[in-house]
């Protein structure tokens, strides 16, 4: 009981604490405006175009890339990568899932009503589709390991967390004024309870996609070892905890110069108290120096992202009508520019770097908070991806 209840308050207090804020920082109302309209609409302009935060964020995504791409220049060993397993046939899913994807993908572009209203239902079953090919890969590149094929129950729960999980960043994007939303959300042709419905549904996808391009990417033997021996940087929890906190408290006074703070806060406050909690979690294997985890999940993310934000795209461009209640639209401050087939601007994709981390270390707090199984691999790579000690 005393475990839980150490993992619990800080959620808890993370949830409260903008509130708290707002209350402060709307003197009048004491909520943000928008709050609580769901899906979440358009709320106001943020600031426009700033040359020297472009720069600014621009130099540090530089460094990400190099980073990412010249790994020895930071430090890191490159081994000699294991033995790739023989393939296995493709399975039945995967074709299922390419027929899934292509037809709903056609649907959605096109805007087809042929079908009738299948049309505007159509997001949800691609995704799901494209789960089963990407699942399908991994079985076919691992000699017939997949979460599907040997998790199926890790699957299904990364559905489930991912429901949930993406209603707690919806719940801070009221905070930072509207960094996304959803201009076609009361489409009054489905109803409001229908487009709901359709939301909730469409929010099981987050996390297995996620996972599903996790396992694809251990399935390239040069990639999976590529960064398990770099630099052994030990963070501290108690200050990514703290430092979480003030993040978030922070961001309601000033959403727009702290707008990052969607995905770094809520990362430190995570995994700052499965740090201080002993539990092991890809920030924990950094400390030994395996970059590994963290840095492939964080691919995964943005591997996956280019895959979001052009069906998105899409399903709105480059004519109309509407027929995608899910489709959004970015509002981010000072860099929402050059947006290439995407309404994501082209410096707003590092996101989607911490974002996979986060997915992760969500899916491990609730794991051991609740009793379920969180490893992705077979269990060979899972002793070599964490570490330090095992999952609790």
């Amino acid at each position: 009981m005393q475990r839980i209840r150490s993992l619990l308050w800080p959620i808890v207090l993370s949830v409260i604490l903008p509130l708290v804020a707002a209350w402060f920082a709307y003197p009048e109302t004491h909520l943000p405006p928008g709050f609580g309209v769901f899906p979440p609409l358009f709320v106001e302009n943020p600031p426009g175009f700033s040359l020297m935060i472009f720069i600014i964020l621009g130099l540090v995504e530089a460094v990400v890339v190099l980073f990412l791409l010249f790994p020895r220049w930071f430090g890191f060993t490159i081994p000699v990568p294991p033995p790739k397993p023989a393939p296995a046939h493709f399975p039945i899913w995967f074709w299922l899932g390419a027929a899934l994807t292509l037809f709903f993908w056609w649907l959605m572009w096109a805007r087809a009503t042929v079908f009738g209203d299948w049309v505007y239902y159509a997001f949800t079953p691609l995704w799901w589709g494209f789960i089963l090919v990407l699942d399908g890969l991994v079985y076919h590149r691992s000699g017939g390991y997949s979460l599907l094929a040997e998790r199926p129950k890790t699957l299904l729960i990364s559905a489930t967390v991912s429901l949930v999980g993406w209603f707690y960043f919806e719940y801070f994007d009221y905070f930072a004024l509207g960094n996304w939303y959803y201009p076609n959300s009361m489409m009054p042709e489905l109803g409001h309870g229908m487009v709901v419905l359709l939301y909730l549904t469409a929010y099981t996808t987050v996390w297995p996609v996620i996972f599903e391009w996790y396992t694809l990417l251990n399935s390239f033997p040069g990639l999976s070892s590529r960064y398990r021996y770099g630099p052994k940087i030990v963070l501290p929890g108690g200050l990514l905890l703290w430092g979480g906190f003030i993040l978030i408290f922070a961001v309601v006074f000033f959403p727009y110069p702290l707008f990052w703070v969607m995905w770094i806060g809520p990362l430190a406050i995570f995994s700052g108290q499965l740090i201080r909690k002993g539990i092991s979690n890809p920030l924990t294997a950094i400390a030994e120096g395996n970059w590994g985890p963290a840095l492939l999940m964080a691919l995964s993310a943005l591997f996956n992202g280019f895959f979001w934000e052009v069906w998105n795209w899409g399903s709105a461009h480059p004519v109309q009508p509407v027929t995608n209640p899910n489709y959004w639209i970015y509002d981010i401050p000072y860099v929402n520019v050059i947006h290439i087939f995407a309404e994501m601007p082209l410096l707003g994709y590092l996101g989607y770097l911490p974002f996979g981390i986060l997915a992760w270390i969500v899916f491990i707090w609730l794991g051991v908070l609740f009793g379920f199984d969180t490893e992705l691999l077979r269990d060979d790579q899972d002793k070599v991806c964490w570490v330090q000690g095992v999952q609790t």
